[in-house]
Parts: structure tokens; sequence; C-alpha cells
């Protein structure tokens, strides 16, 4: 069976460590077991080494496509956060996925935007990593980020 790190192998990435967070809060909270298992991440801007690798609007500074490549990299640290919540990154199912795109009046292509970061799930995670999805156009992120990404997860 293959896991999902050779998943990622395949694909050419390497899950990252977790993001450390940027301000006052914490990279996930869990509800007990009794409760349901869920694992609600904060919210993962497209940092690669620690640098935002591009700032801007959707409609205006980028393409939809390089929107979906950013949503991609958010995505790819939302695993490694679910990795270290969980333990064990075959073990995780990917319930719900927000994706917020930084966008311009104008632009209505936020759902394509946030196919980056929902191809790259069920890349890696396979049937796990299907979810239900909103993909919601905002005017500004932290950061001036085109896009953060957060999930609701639980253990298989």
């Amino acid at each position: 069976m293959v896991g999902a790190l050779d998943r990622l192998s395949e694909l050419g990435l390497e899950l990252p460590s977790a993001p450390a967070p940027a301000a006052a809060y914490q990279p996930w909270a869990q509800l007990p077991d009794g409760a349901g298992g869920l694992v609600f991440t904060a919210g993962q801007l497209p940092v690669v080494d620690g640098v935002l690798p591009r700032t801007g609007k959707l409609g205006a500074d980028l393409a939809t496509d390089e929107g979906a490549a950013l949503a991609r990299t958010a995505a790819l640290n939302v695993l490694a956060v679910a990795a270290a919540a969980i333990g064990d990154l075959d073990r995780v199912r990917v319930v719900k996925l927000t994706v917020f795109v930084a966008s311009t009046p104008d632009f209505t292509e936020q759902h394509l935007v946030a196919n980056g970061a929902s191809e790259l799930l069920a890349d890696v995670l396979g049937d796990a990593g299907v979810h239900a999805r909103s993909a919601v156009g905002v005017p500004v992120l932290p950061l001036d980020s085109p896009v953060e990404v957060e999930a609701i997860l639980t253990a298989r």
C-alpha cells in the first residue's frame, strides 16, 4: 500500500515542518474523541521556508492558475499541521476545507483557485482527501497573501 508520504514524493513534494503561528493563536485545536475527535487547523498561507512567495490579489496581480498553485502550497502546509496534530499523515481524513481568496470585486474564479488545494489533498490522501469545501472571495488577507486555507480534519 502506498502511503501519503510516498504520494508526496511521487508528486515531487516534501512535507514541510508545520508553520509556526504568526500571531496569538495555536496551529490547531482538537475536540476530544468523544466529541468527534475533530481537528481544526488555523488558516495556512502559502509560505515556503518562512517566506510568502507572492502577494497581491487575484484579478489584479495574479492569474487564476497562479492562485491555484499558491492554494496548493497552502494545502501542503495544512498537511504539515495535520501530521503534527494527528501524528501520522496516513490517518488524516479531510472533512471540510475553506479557501479564502484575496480578489478584486469582479474576480469570480475563487472556486478554480481553491481547486489547487482540493486536488493536492485528493492526490496525497486519496479518498480521505476528498472533502466538502467553501471558496470565499475576500478583499485582503494577512501579509497581503493571495490565499489562505483552513481545514477541519479527523483521524481515521
